[in-house]
C-alpha cells in the first residue's frame, strides 16, 4: 500500500504538503496540487481510514439494522440509505436482526465497539412486541447517536423518521366512504407493530365519522402461522357484503384483489381495494393497485442526513421527528 510518505519522497516534498495538496488546500499552489494528486492516481493511494479514523475519532461508517432484507420496504430503505451515505462520504454496515430481539441486541453489541459513528435502525417485530428498549437506550447514554426508521418506539427519545400511518389509514378509509361503500374490511398483517396499530386506528377513526355509515368496523389479522389465501378465502365467506378493502401491509391487498377477481367481484364496480404495497407489486396486478405511496426512498435519505447532522452536531439539543408525507395513489382498483 502506497504511503504518504511514499509519495512525498518521490515527489521531494514533505509528508505535510502532501497531505494539503490530496485535499487542495489554498496553502499549496496548483502546479504542486496537481503533481501529487496525478502521482497519487497513478500509483493507487488509497487513504489509510483506520489511520484516519484513530486521528479524528471517527470511522465516517454508519451501522444501520432493519428487520428483513425480503421486506421491499426495507430493501428500498436500505438502497436509499447507502447511497445518501455515500453521496455524503460515509459508508455503512448492514445487519438484518430478522425480527428478532437477541440479534438486533448483539448486532448493536457487535458494531458499537467503535466500528461505526452511529446507528440507523428499524425496530424487529419482537422488539416492539416485548416493548424491550433498554439496549438503545444504554446507546443513546454513551452518546452513540440512534435514528429510528418506520418502527418508532415513543420511549426512546432519539431522532426519527416516520410516515403519518394514521393519516394515510384514515385518507384511505375516508376515499372509500366517499366512494360509498357500505361495508369496509382492514387486513392486517402487521397488528402487533406499532405501524399497523396507527394504521388500524385511522381505518377506525374514519369510520367511526361516517355518519351514513351503519356497520361494524371488522378488522382481518394476519399471523405468521396463518395462510394468508385461507383468511382472505374465509373473509369472503363470512363477510358477504364486503365492498371495500384496505390492506395495510406489503402484500395481503395483491392477494385479496387476486382473490376477488377469481370470485367473480367486478372491481372497482362492486369492491374497492387499497394497499399499502409499494410499486414493486403493480406489475403483478390487473387492473393496477391503488396504493398509498410511503415514499421509502425519502425516509432513507432523511435519516442519513438526520444522523450525520447529530454526529457533526448540527442538530437542536432536542431530538428531532421527520414526518414524510404519503400520497393516496389511486389505480386500477378504486373509483
Amino acid at each position: 500500500m502506497v504511503t504518504l510518505k511514499q509519495l512525498a519522497e518521490q515527489l521531494n516534498v514533505s509528508v505535510s504538503t502532501v497531505s494539503k495538496a490530496l485535499h487542495n488546500s489554498e496553502e499549496i499552489s496548483k502546479d504542486t496540487i496537481q503533481r501529487v494528486q496525478e502521482l497519487a492516481k497513478h500509483l493507487n493511494y488509497r487513504p489509510n481510514r483506520m489511520a484516519l479514523s484513530l486521528k479524528s475519532n471517527k470511522t465516517k461508517t454508519l451501522g444501520v439494522i432493519i428487520p428483513s432484507i425480503l421486506n421491499h420496504f426495507f430493501a428500498k430503505a436500505l438502497y436509499a440509505i447507502e447511497t445518501e451515505a455515500s453521496k455524503q462520504g460515509y459508508n455503512i454496515i448492514t445487519c438484518v436482526s430478522s425480527e428478532m430481539l437477541s440479534k438486533e441486541k448483539n448486532s448493536l453489541q457487535l458494531l458499537s465497539n467503535g466500528s461505526v459513528d452511529g446507528f440507523i435502525m428499524s425496530l424487529a417485530e419482537e422488539t416492539q412486541v416485548k416493548n424491550k428498549t433498554e439496549h438503545i437506550a444504554v446507546l443513546l447514554k454513551q452518546n452513540i447517536p440512534v435514528v429510528l426508521f418506520d418502527r418508532v418506539a415513543d420511549d426512546i427519545e432519539c431522532d426519527k423518521v416516520i410516515i403519518d400511518d394514521f393519516g394515510a389509514a384514515y385518507e384511505a378509509t375516508k376515499h372509500l366512504l366517499d366512494e360509498g361503500r357500505q361495508y369496509i374490511v382492514l387486513i392486517s398483517e402487521i397488528e402487533e407493530l406499532s405501524v399497523g396499530k396507527l394504521r388500524t386506528n385511522g381505518y377506525l377513526k374514519a369510520l367511526s365519522e361516517a355518519s351514513n355509515y351503519t356497520e361494524e368496523p371488522v378488522v382481518i389479522s394476519v399471523t405468521k402461522d396463518d395462510d394468508l389465501e385461507a383468511v382472505i378465502d374465509t373473509l369472503f365467506a363470512a363477510n358477504k357484503k364486503v365492498d371495500g378493502i384496505l390492506s395495510i401491509d406489503n402484500t395481503s391487498g395483491v392477494v385479496a384483489l387476486h382473490k376477488a377477481l377469481k370470485k367473480g367481484y367486478q372491481v372497482p364496480e362492486n369492491l374497492s381495494i387499497i394497499g399499502f404495497s409499494d410499486d414493486n407489486v403493480l406489475a403483478f396486478t390487473d387492473p393496477k393497485l391503488s396504493t398509498i405511496s410511503q415514499h421509502t426512498f425519502e425516509i432513507g435519505q432523511a435519516a442519513v442526513k438526520l444522523l450525520i447532522d447529530r454526529l457533526n452536531k448540527k442538530s437542536s439539543p432536542s431530538p428531532i421527528i421527520k414526518t414524510i408525507k404519503t400520497k393516496l395513489i389511486l389505480r386500477g382498483t378504486t373509483k
